[in-house]
């Protein structure tokens, strides 16, 4: 635990020691200095490991009960952990009177649980019957604050997304087996047969479907008997219930690429009125948590490898649909870890703090 900052709110990280974990303690000392203790929390295995906090030196606590001694009513407790992590303890943390602040799936489609990205519907996290405000899943955030910016100026009737997954989404094990795979097929002479890269990489696939270096791999989550993937019909699913159109026609395809950090995602998104990209740019440089780079014969355009390491969803390739004057088409990218995770987390607990103060 950091030096007591008398009566300024605790905030505990549950998963301190993860990918997301670890890119929080990187975000906090860029943001506001809201917080009094700031207390770490992860499996027993990383317990006692001491770790930089604001520039001072915080021991992990292993996640038991006694790690939510001394919390209660004013205090906020991310969860930067596993579904079934966070469906365990998240309960435990409120019943001490703290606010939950999950980005796992384990409260997403909880109709008693707020899904929020203050860029969007900041508002909704006031309202939070069980004590608890999840974050969506990293692809739905890379896109979201730009497609709600032009949602709220056009009214959005219809999405169409494909996603460019990083493996980083799939924690240090999912950037660890893309390193490994790169290396292994780093030496092979490509191209000569089918296969040469499955050959290379075995068994080694990693958390991924298929090998990912030197590939794609066309879903990612479970596959469903009717097609759909589970991380397809989520993103489905948390884009309805951050824009509050429970009716609105969304199509996702998610792809596994080999990059390690960084999503990106092409996205056509249809409007009840018309649209031109002029208009729209104009719309989405005024949008909070959006960068515009969009002039592809200058060489500006978004990639991930721009988006790794920075806040916002970086917005390019942006024009009007050749056969529908009410729709758009663009690229977007953004940070898995960052906005995709951490910094959302972050953001909705400094909301939570600023209402309850």
């Amino acid at each position: 635990m950091t030096a007591n900052r008398s009566s300024a709110p605790a905030l505990a990280v549950v998963g301190a020691t993860g990918a997301v974990g670890s890119t929080l303690l990187q975000i906090l000392p860029t943001r506001a200095d809201v917080w009094g203790d700031i207390r770490l929390i992860a499996s027993q295995r990383s317990a006692g490991r001491r770790l930089a906090v604001r520039g001072e030196e915080a021991e992990v606590l292993a996640l038991t009960e006694d790690a939510f001694d001394g919390l209660g009513p004013g205090d906020v407790v991310l969860f930067l952990t596993p579904a079934e992590v966070s469906a365990r303890w998240a309960p435990v943390a409120t019943a001490r009177g703290a606010v939950v602040v999950d980005q796992s799936a384990a409260f997403r489609q909880d109709p008693e649980v707020p899904l929020v990205v203050p860029e969007v519907n900041g508002y909704a996290a006031r309202i939070r019957p069980r004590g608890i405000v999840a974050g969506p899943d990293c692809v739905t955030a890379a896109m979201i604050a730009a497609v709600g910016a032009l949602h709220a100026g056009f009214s959005l009737v219809e999405l169409t997304v494909s996603s460019y997954q990083a493996a980083g989404a799939a924690g240090r094990a999912g950037s660890q087996a893309l390193r490994r795979q790169l290396s292994l097929v780093a030496g092979t002479a490509l191209g000569e047969a089918p296969g040469d890269v499955r050959r290379a990489v075995g068994e080694d696939t990693g958390p991924f479907a298929a090998p990912l270096a030197l590939n794609v791999v066309p879903w990612s989550g479970d596959l469903r008997e009717d097609g759909w993937s589970s991380h397809e019909l989520a993103v489905r699913a948390e884009t309805r219930r951050i824009l509050d159109l429970a009716s609105l026609k969304v199509s996702v395809t998610c792809v596994q690429v080999p990059v390690v950090t960084g999503h990106s995602l092409t996205v056509r998104a249809r409007f009840e009125q018309r649209v031109d990209a002029r208009t729209a740019r104009e719309v989405l440089e005024a949008a909070p948590g959006v960068v515009l780079v969009d002039d592809p014969a200058a060489g500006e355009f978004p990639t991930p490898a721009d988006a790794a390491g920075t806040d916002p969803a970086w917005v390019g390739r942006l024009r009007g649909s050749l056969d529908d004057r009410y729709a758009l088409e663009f690229f977007v990218c953004a940070d898995n870890l960052r906005k995709g995770a951490a910094l959302n987390a972050a953001q909705i607990a400094e909301l939570i703090v600023g209402e309850l103060a």
